[in-house]
């Protein structure tokens, strides 16, 4: 028996928000106190970008498509629960998670802290492990001067 496995690459990028009432959602984790970032839904770029990659494996699109900024519906929704609705359309289409890697880029806050709750919570909406590792862009470019947050990741899917 031949198992069909597929690969998808997601990546998303927000910058920080001056409102200082917006949380910083990452990973489905609030990071209390820190400076949120701006976006239509809560801005959690590595949910967003966990999406991302799973659509892609599947060939079902980007989480723009499905959720566009453009639809009031979506606004201030909570990425988890994107990220939730894109499982059960590949699930739906005979796909299963079997991991999913990210690299999250960031001067601060430090995430190894949150780390461990982040791939907890990332991988119990998944069904599937999720690693995040941060990185830093080293003083480099925009993200290198604290202007933001982006993350790359990488999924596996199985069809069933």
């Amino acid at each position: 028996m031949t198992r069909e496995l597929r690969v998808g690459q997601g990546f998303d990028t927000h910058a920080f928000s001056d409102d200082p009432s917006r949380p910083l959602v990452l990973g489905g984790v609030e990071l209390v106190g820190e400076r949120g970032l701006y976006g239509h839904s809560d801005g959690d770029v590595i949910a967003h970008a966990v999406a991302d990659a799973l659509l892609g494996a599947a060939g079902l699109g980007d989480l723009g498509e499905h959720f566009p900024d453009s639809d009031a519906q979506w606004e201030g929704a909570d990425s988890m629960d994107l990220l939730s609705r894109v499982v059960s359309l590949l699930e739906e289409r005979g796909w299963l998670p079997a991991n999913v890697d990210c690299s999250v880029v960031l001067e601060a806050p430090r995430l190894a802290p949150h780390r461990g709750l982040m791939q907890e919570r990332l991988g119990a909406v998944v069904g599937a492990d999720v690693t995040v590792k941060p990185k830093r862009a080293e003083g480099l470019g925009a993200l290198g001067r604290g202007e933001g947050i982006a993350c790359w990741a990488v999924a596996l899917v199985e069809h069933r």
